[in-house]
């Protein structure tokens, strides 16, 4: 093959010349060079005491060279998924895996390091330099650098299977969500249904030349079914055909059954870390968090379950009497929570998502998100339609503080086969000093799961959706305003993961408030922000049902971090009896034998979120406080979006969060703004 595109430098990927033919020889060719490149780097080490320019710079930009051939063939994997780029996909992660355990035990290299740490050079680096230095050392420790050989070939062993395990996962999930459909050619059967949910329904089944409507398990597709359907057996139907994807139960059971793969994940993961000589991969995995110890985590969680859980049960109790003095449901089952809910919310508050989508059309959203963002920090944005793309869809912007470009992103709003469900920010390029002393701009990939525009009309959004874009785009902002050119602390990069959803869950407060709803709101026919009414009661629904969601959340917190810490060896019905154990501790809502809900757990079997998914409602507690500052000086006081910008988003990885919180607070976190935004009455 003469020429690889994922071979040559570019600025932006050239998706266009991406075919699946070039992956595996790219990887192979550019980990082989690396490989090469680094034992000159350690050979040249053992000469004379190594520098930053002679060690760190030099490794940088090999790691930058893998980054930017293998980020694209990922992303595309995840969002124009083929059977063809799978595979090439696949037979690469055993190499990457592979080359990141030799690179994590390279003796040779740890001692370069640790000679680079205690020499006189030191005194003159940058606290970013000093911060990626200590990072490199901790990792090196982690990665088993100290091992002996047989135990660091098991660790590269068990990497290996683990990356392929996640990868699996990932992909057996997405074909058990793109294998159930159901089609419907009698409308009356779709009672209920917004217009918009039909719509998107007509358009699913003409995309596959067939008549009527066609509901799929993608969520502009279930959501609507599972809240707004009449039809009770139509909810049961979409909603056990959910629950039980890549499972044994269902109307797809044992077809691209996860239960294999989280055992197996489970068992390896005890055993990595035992091989470190942690006793759980929970002590293991706070080896580079916030928090200090298991007990601190599980204290944590109980103490605000303990504050939610009998505000949840009134919750409930109201939600029950209303549904059966009101929609006749004796007994509410799981399939009836969505759409119970739906119905109480618009009785008490005449308020509803769909009556809200009219004033959140796509286009509007996202130019009132980047006058949100020139109201904090002073920026403009500028999309570039000569940017490559991978999609029609997609969307390439720039930002621009004074006229001059800092960063970029790609935006991918709608969901679409072939492309994973969720939402997510990912790194497309890092912001780093080049070893010429040039500058490499930040670049960021916003990926979203929204409902398709239909004809000639925009997409309109529900305020759920463009509080999850606000959210994502908070994950963007942490990577394109930092001002660190050291790649493994610029960004998110060197982030305490349960620090890392502050800046994501800090941009959704202005999604709630009038001054932040007047630059995202308009109505798509008149034009008109949202009325007076309509916001307050949408500010009044804010909190409807808070404390059963927050005890949602509580509860996948408590399955993932026991998960990790109590089951060394288990086996699926472990992790189910597990899973029940914990809903039985603090849920309130009623539950279907046949759920596997952990079947689609993605965040902790094939996402970074293994004994962390607690760190969203740790980084809740943060963002809550955080925004506080900004209520009490004004929601776009200028002093203090340059005052977070400066010392949170600009950071970094390149000092410890907790410090960084203190310097923008001036205080430790409170609890009490998080409650108080949620609606919790403190118990």
């Amino acid at each position: 093959m003469s020429h690889n595109p994922l071979l040559e430098a570019h600025t932006l990927p050239p998706f266009a010349e991406i075919q699946p033919e070039h992956v595996v020889p790219a990887i192979e060719q550019l980990l082989e060079e690396n490989r090469a490149a680094i034992e000159r780097l350690v050979a040249q080490a053992n000469q004379q005491t190594p520098t930053w320019d002679s060690l760190v710079a030099p490794l940088e930009e090999l790691n930058d060279r893998l980054s930017q051939a293998w980020s694209p063939v990922s992303h595309l994997n995840s969002t124009m998924n083929s059977q063809a780029l799978r595979e090439a996909h696949q037979a690469c992660l055993g190499k990457l895996s592979a080359y990141g355990t030799w690179l994590g035990q390279h003796e040779g290299l740890f001692r370069a390091y640790q000679a680079l740490a205690q020499s006189p050079e030191r005194v003159h680096f940058t606290q970013a330099q000093q911060r990626a230095i200590d990072n490199t050392l901790r990792d090196f420790r982690l990665a088993g650098v100290d091992l002996p050989e047989d135990k660091k070939r098991r660790y590269g062993e068990i990497q290996a299977r683990l990356s392929e395990l996640a990868n699996t996962f990932s992909n057996q999930l997405l074909d058990a969500t793109q294998a159930w459909h159901k089609d419907i050619t009698d409308e009356h059967i779709l009672a209920g249904l917004p217009q918009s949910a039909l719509d998107t329904l007509k358009a699913n089944a003409q995309a596959k030349d067939i008549e009527g409507y066609r509901i799929t398990l993608d969520m502009p597709s279930f959501i609507p079914v599972v809240n707004f359907a009449d039809n009770r057996e139509l909810r049961r139907e979409v909603y056990t055909a959910f629950v039980t994807r890549a499972s044994d139960q269902g109307p797809n059971a044992g077809q691209h059954d996860n239960a294999p793969v989280i055992e197996e994940t489970l068992a390896l993961r005890q055993e990595l870390v035992e091989l470190l000589g942690f006793e759980t991969y929970a002590d293991y995995s706070l080896a580079t968090k916030m928090a200090e110890s298991p007990r601190q985590v599980l204290d944590f969680l109980h103490d605000l379950a303990g504050r939610a859980y009998p505000q949840a049960q009134e919750e409930f109790t109201e939600l029950s009497a209303y549904a059966k003095e009101e929609l006749g449901l004796a007994e509410l089952a799981p399939w009836d929570i969505g759409y119970a809910s739906e119905k109480l919310r618009e009785a008490r508050y005449a308020i509803s998502q769909e009556q809200l989508r009219p004033y959140f059309p796509a286009p509007k959203v996202i130019d009132g998100l980047f006058d949100v963002v020139e109201r904090l920090y002073g920026l403009a944005f500028e999309r570039d339609d000569s940017a490559p793309r991978y999609h029609p869809d997609v969307s390439f912007y720039r930002i621009l503080e004074n006229g001059t470009p800092i960063a970029g992103f790609y935006l991918d709003l709608y969901a679409r086969e072939g492309k994973r469900g969720g939402a997510w920010m990912d790194e497309c390029r890092v912001r780093r000093e080049r070893e010429d002393g040039s500058l490499q701009l930040p670049v960021a990939y916003l990926t979203c799961n929204f409902t398709r525009p239909l004809g000639d009309k925009p997409a309109l959004l529900t305020h759920d959706e463009v509080t999850t874009l606000f959210h994502e785009f908070g994950h963007g902002l942490h990577h394109m305003l930092t001002q660190q050119t050291v790649a493994d602390v610029s960004g998110i990069n060197g982030v305490a993961w349960d620090a890392v959803e502050l800046p994501s869950q800090f941009m959704e407060n202005f999604c709630w408030e009038r001054e932040g709803l007047d630059l995202i709101a308009r109505h798509v026919d008149s034009g008109e922000s949202l009325p007076d009414e309509l916001l307050e009661r949408l500010q009044a629904a804010r909190n409807f049902q808070s404390a059963m969601g927050m005890m949602r959340q509580l509860e996948l917190s408590l399955f993932d971090f026991r998960l990790h810490s109590e089951l060394t060896k288990p086996s699926a019905e472990d992790v189910q009896t597990l899973l029940d154990d914990v809903r039985a501790e603090v849920s309130v809502l009623p539950r279907a034998d046949f759920n596997r809900f952990q079947n689609g757990f993605g965040h902790i079997f094939a996402g970074g979120y293994a004994a962390g998914y607690y760190s969203y409602k740790w980084a809740e507690v943060l963002s809550a406080d955080a925004y506080s500052a900004f209520e009490e000086a004004g929601t776009f006081d200028s002093a203090t979006g340059r005052r977070f910008r400066q010392t949170i988003l600009e950071a970094g990885g390149s000092r410890d969060a907790a410090d960084l919180f203190h310097a923008f607070r001036g205080r430790e976190p409170s609890v009490e703004p998080l409650l108080r935004h949620s609606g919790i009455r403190a118990a």
